[in-house]
């Protein structure tokens, strides 16, 4: 799982809700103003999971460890290789969320409204589409 990407994002159930981040709304980044997931690019040789995980602590100041991600598949992005993953803690934990300075702020959606929101970033709505038809 180690081999080549560039980075990592995380479907982050807290309770039955979905932690989503409102980006930053700046012509130099891509899907600015839009509704993203944790998670970012890769930090040297990490693996994708420390990549995600790490993303996470400084997106959401979440801690979580490996064993708490529940699915994760490769996928072809832009610039190369990338993952998806996804994560269910207990709703309580929202309570620890402490907002990294990325980001408009965030907040927490049912699953079915980020699917349905435009503003949601289209390949990460069909790569959580993908991830809840496996747990059928």
């Amino acid at each position: 799982m180690g081999a080549a990407f560039v980075g990592a994002k995380l479907a982050l159930f807290l309770g039955d809700h979905l932690a989503v981040i409102l980006r930053d709304d700046r012509p130099d980044i891509p899907w600015p103003g839009r509704l993203d997931l944790p998670g970012g690019g890769r930090d040297g040789d990490e693996n994708p999971q420390d990549c995600v995980l790490r993303e996470t602590r400084e997106e959401l100041g979440l801690a979580l460890d490996s064993s708490q991600l529940r699915w994760g598949q490769r996928f072809s992005g832009r610039l190369g290789p990338v993952w998806f993953f996804a994560a269910h803690l207990e709703a309580a934990r929202v309570n620890e969320v402490v907002f990294g300075d990325e980001g408009q702020g965030w907040r927490l959606m049912p699953p079915a409204a980020y699917l349905a929101d435009p503003l949601a970033i289209p390949h990460f709505q069909d790569r959580l589409r993908l991830y809840l038809a496996s747990r059928m």
